[in-house]
């Protein structure tokens, strides 16, 4: 893999397709999600000698790219290479400072449940094939599972919590959700062989669990906090964002205040106070058996007026299926499951809905009903699905550089600010103009995001208990106790929680600035032109845009 950096002439698309087969072939499960199925037979190998494998591996692809002569390469290829050379050096601190699997058990949950899912929930080979690749799935689980146990031995103690509650979803998952989604089966040496896989799997599961409990659990004494110099490399490393963490907070603050302001205002039309306004707007919701359906009728008038209005264009696309969330995904409230950008044809995608859990009390129920109100219904389906992320996949799907179409470089930055900011500019291009309580609706979904930065900065970088962040998120963002709970918790294990808000806002910067440069064009040129550049991070879109990477945030 080693080459001489002073003779190299390799060219810069060999190393990209050679360095995502190695990605697709040590993550399969990520693979899968990029609609690459070499692998899917697969489990990722977490076990301390194939850690260590990989950090010799990505040194030895950083020298490689080193090697790399930047006069052989186009303009366009130079930023790529910087790119590149951030994203190897972010696998190699996450694998070698931030050790997430060496900190979470959610990490070797959520790797079980997501490569199982992809094989459920993708027609994209045959039923039979697919069922073989989950028993060889399910058949590797207590290796996986051996590995968790050895590495993650002094874990924060709400990662356990966090961890077990996961744990308890793949369990449904294997014993109820598998066996529905292979009931046409007919090979019954299959079904026996997957029955039997899935008692193994859940036996491995089951150990495992009582280990997090009776043998982690009660010494868990470890911080959760990344700490300012890890959570400023990460940002830079990741997502390109080399700012002062202090600059950040002083931003999240100020737009925070701003969007405070214009809350106010518009709740004033409502009731008497803001926090008034939005439990009566939170009042009116979907009862738990019309949820789904008011999300299906809520996307048909959304593709309306992006359509109507030349916001981007929609390119032609397999269906976008509305279910209710899986129990091994309930820790999210709304989510969806793109096609993978390498499928090689249109597939259903699923926009997830965690609705209410029947055996819920009452109240409780009522309260995540409110969360769903019709005021903030709009802006989470704008977020998940049209414009936000649905409508982003699928213009990734077109894209022709394997290095801008993969996930795996895709920063949380551009996944996240592109579906945020398409809630704020929805409303600004007239989306639902003059009704106050779907205005309230989008600036309480801004109001959590910046409180997710506020929080977020000040848990890992200063010494923000998780009881203040549930306060903030309260006070600040109007949120229930139970959902400020869940946002404050969420912060210490999904620290990139930060980039909603942030990505929005180096995205309307960029389209400032493009405006007055004088070549931001239509808003659906703006759009498409943004979207067709692939998952590449905001310095980089600037100086396509612009000539110059400039600013990202002021």
């Amino acid at each position: 893999m080693d080459r001489s950096p002073a003779h190299s002439a390799e060219p810069l698309s060999r190393f990209v397709d050679e360095y995502l087969s190695y990605l697709h072939e040590t993550h399969p499960t990520a693979a899968a999600a990029d609609g690459v199925h070499l692998h899917d037979d697969l489990l990722e190998d977490f076990s301390r000698s194939a850690v260590d494998a990989q950090v010799r591996e990505l040194g030895g692809w950083a020298r490689r790219l080193d090697g790399i002569k930047a006069s052989t390469l186009t303009a366009d290829e130079k930023l790529e290479r910087r790119m590149l050379a951030d994203g190897i050096r972010a696998r190699l601190f996450a694998l070698e400072d931030v050790r997430v699997w060496q900190r979470s058990p959610l990490y070797y949950a959520e790797t079980i449940a997501e490569s199982l899912a992809g094989q459920v929930l993708f027609d994209y080979a045959p039923v039979t094939e697919r069922a073989r690749r989950v028993v060889s799935k399910l058949r590797q689980v207590p290796r996986l599972l051996e590995s968790a146990r050895q590495n993650v031995t002094d874990p924060p103690g709400l990662f356990v919590r966090v961890g077990l509650e996961s744990f308890d979803g793949v369990l449904t998952f294997v014993e109820r959700d598998l066996p529905r989604a292979f009931r046409n089966l007919e090979d019954m040496h299959l079904l026996g062989d997957l029955a039997d896989a899935s008692t193994v799997a859940v036996d491995a599961v089951r150990d495992y669990g009582a280990h997090l409990r009776d043998a982690v659990a009660p010494r868990s004494r470890a911080s959760f906090r990344l700490g300012a110099d890890r959570f400023s490399q990460k940002l830079r490393l990741d997502e390109g964002i080399d700012v002062p963490v202090d600059r950040l907070l002083q931003i999240a603050l100020r737009e925070l205040g701003k969007t405070q302001e214009r809350f106010r205002e518009v709740a004033a039309g409502v009731a008497r106070g803001p926090g008034d306004a939005w439990q009566k707007a939170k009042a009116h919701h979907p009862d738990a058996d019309g949820l789904l359906s008011t999300v299906e009728d809520h996307l048909a008038t959304l593709l309306d007026f992006i359509r109507r209005k030349r916001i981007v264009t929609v390119p032609d696309h397999g269906p976008l299926v509305v279910a209710p969330t899986p129990e091994y995904y309930r820790g999210t409230f709304a989510s969806i499951v793109p096609v993978g950008p390498f499928e090689a044809r249109p597939m259903p995608a699923y926009y997830y809905i965690t609705n209410v859990d029947p055996s819920w009390p009452a109240d409780r129920q009522e309260e995540h009903l409110r969360d769903f109100s019709y005021a903030a219904l709009w802006s989470i389906s704008i977020h998940e699905a049209f414009p936000g992320h649905f409508l982003h996949f699928e213009h990734l799907r077109r894209v022709a550089s394997p290095l801008r179409k993969s996930t795996f470089f895709t920063p949380v930055s551009l996944i996240e600010g592109w579906a945020h900011y398409c809630e704020q500019m929805m409303f600004d291009e007239g989306f639902e103009r003059g009704n106050a309580e779907v205005e309230l609706g989008q600036l309480a979904e801004a109001l959590v995001r910046l409180a997710r930065t506020v929080v977020g900065i000040r848990l890992h970088t200063e010494d923000l208990s998780v009881e203040q962040g549930v306060r903030f998120f309260r006070d600040e963002a109007f949120l229930e106790e139970g959902s400020a709970r869940r946002e404050a918790e969420r912060g210490t294990y999904d620290p990139g929680y930060v980039l909603y808000s942030l990505g929005k806002q180096m995205l309307l910067k960029l389209r400032r600035d493009c405006e007055a440069a004088g070549n931001g064009g239509s808003l659906q040129s703006f759009h498409d032109r943004f979207l067709g550049q692939g998952g590449v991070p905001f310095w980089m879109h600037r100086q396509l845009m612009l000539g110059a990477t400039g600013t990202l945030l002021e």
